[in-house]
């Protein structure tokens, strides 16, 4: 069957990715559509498009700065309907003016202009232009929270060297996950506010940390993102130490949780001195390390769930396994939150249980194959020209089917993560595979769900929707990762 590819090009529009994530996913779902992308039309971007075979030669003439939306469909009617519908998101106002008319600022120094009390910028641009708009932000006083990827680390550690001497905070590049104030920020969920800061490396983590101290009666002051790299030694750590020492300053902040993965000891002994200097109780979780030398007022933890009852003065239980044992066979992860592959990873590790990664934990072999399996689908090699699986679970969707049909598996493991930004439903999308394709005496499936009640996608309809399919529900990501060993084992 022959396709028919359209494209057109916004000259200058320099627009959200997640927004673009989130209008391809609709243009995607459409009848006889069979792909569709808007993307900035970078080199490295062009060339995914290119590839991918939906890149047209209108769409070939696109420079850096400019917005391409490309449609690939079964013949030229659903071709022009798959882009008049992006066209048309593209076109619907973008915020409510109070007069009614939609309100657009093309510049990041206007929109300070016109909001005078906004005191965080959040930026989302291709990564070459990521570090130059968090310049002008911070240069306007502004603390910088860079959702953008890409940016290369050296532009990463001279940015924040120099908002370091501004007194502002970059958070970033590639942070996913912010609360300030009890404002959530890109993927985060509405939780309590309360007594307890979160410093942390990983967008996910902060989630399943907040959502738990939520569950348990807690609330968050501000939980800051400080982006994955922040805490290498070419970075130096510079926004975990500011955070740590702004939370120290903040009277509404008790306890401090600092969440990372273990990269220079140099960096993270820089930062455990911080929470050493605060005097205030603290939780430090960095995965898959080692037991450490902490100073007497923080307190080690080894999982995400362990950190959450540690910042509420409580000892964590192990949930009662809630899963069937499973048949004879391998255990597959199936992971939209990379923190929480690698949680999991670190509770088969230090169980003796053999498993291996794609995005492995100290101790664990990098493999995409073995009897137990832990995939993080958040990864580049996943994601590369298309959304995360947490706003489009169509590629997690496609291998949970191929595992539910597979022999050789036991057990199936997987993450939901709800709140703003992330897709709707998930648990709608898991359900609808394991009703078409679960088999006779097939693997069992095993998920947790990071989120609360007051998420729009709300915590318990998605637990729900899982149970209507006999999906084990576990009341964290730790304990689905215990009772799907708990399953593989024989109870």
């Amino acid at each position: 069957m022959s396709m028919v590819v359209l494209n057109e090009v916004r000259r200058g529009a320099y627009l959200d990715s997640v927004a673009l994530m989130r209008i391809s996913q609709v243009v995607r779902c459409l009848e006889q559509i069979e792909e569709a992308t808007l993307m900035m039309g970078t080199p490295a971007n062009m060339e995914i498009m290119a590839d991918a075979g939906i890149l047209s030669e209108v769409g070939r003439a696109a420079g850096g700065s400019d917005l391409v939306i490309a449609v690939r469909a079964q013949n030229a009617p659903a071709a022009k309907a798959g882009l008049a519908a992006a066209l048309a998101q593209l076109d619907a106002p973008a915020l409510p003016h109070a007069r009614g008319v939609g309100w657009r600022p093309r510049t990041l120094q206007s929109a300070a202009a016109a909001l005078r009390g906004a005191n965080v910028a959040l930026i989302s641009v291709p990564g070459e232009y990521a570090a130059a708009e968090a310049r002008k932000a911070i240069r306007a006083g502004l603390h910088a929270m860079i959702f953008s990827d890409n940016v290369p680390i050296e532009a990463e550690a001279e940015l924040k060297l120099e908002a370091r001497d501004l007194g502002v905070l970059v958070m970033g590049p590639d942070c996913g996950t912010a609360i300030i104030s009890g404002t959530p920020l890109a993927f985060a969920n509405r939780v309590s506010r309360g007594t307890v800061g979160i410093v942390g490396a990983s967008g996910t983590g902060i989630q399943e940390v907040a959502c738990l101290i939520d569950r348990m009666g807690g609330g968050i002051s501000h939980a800051i993102g400080t982006g994955g790299r922040d805490l290498n030694s070419a970075v130096g750590g510079i926004t975990a130490q500011m955070a740590v020492d702004a939370l120290a300053r903040d009277h509404g902040t008790e306890r401090i949780v600092l969440i990372a993965k273990p990269q220079g000891e140099d960096v993270a002994r820089l930062v455990l001195d911080r929470l050493q200097s605060s005097a205030k109780p603290a939780v430090a979780c960095f995965l898959g390390a080692s037991r450490l030398d902490l100073p007497d007022n923080v307190r080690q933890a080894f999982t995400l769930k362990e950190a959450a009852f540690a910042a509420m003065g409580a000892s964590p239980e192990c949930a009662k396994p809630g899963a069937p044992r499973a048949k004879p066979g391998g255990i597959l992860g199936l992971f939209a939150g990379g923190t929480l592959c690698a949680e999991a990873q670190v509770i088969f590790r230090d169980e003796g249980f053999p498993v291996a990664s794609n995005a492995p934990v100290a101790g664990v072999p990098k493999s995409r194959s073995g009897s137990c399996l832990m995939l993080d689908l958040g990864s580049d090699e996943y994601t590369l020209g298309r959304p995360h699986p947490m706003i489009d679970p169509d590629m997690r969707n496609g291998l949970l089917k191929e595992a539910l049909e597979r022999n050789d598996l036991g057990v199936i493991l997987l993450d939901l993560v709800i709140g703003h930004g992330a897709h709707p439903s998930p648990a709608a999308e898991i359900a609808a595979a394991v009703r078409a394709h679960r088999r006779e005496n097939g693997p069992v499936v095993i998920c947790s769900v990071t989120g609360t009640e007051r998420d729009p996608q709300v915590l318990s309809r998605q637990e729900n929707e899982c149970r209507s399919v006999d999906i084990a529900v576990a009341p964290s990501n730790a304990d689905a990762a215990r009772w799907a060993l708990a399953a593989a084992r024989g109870g």
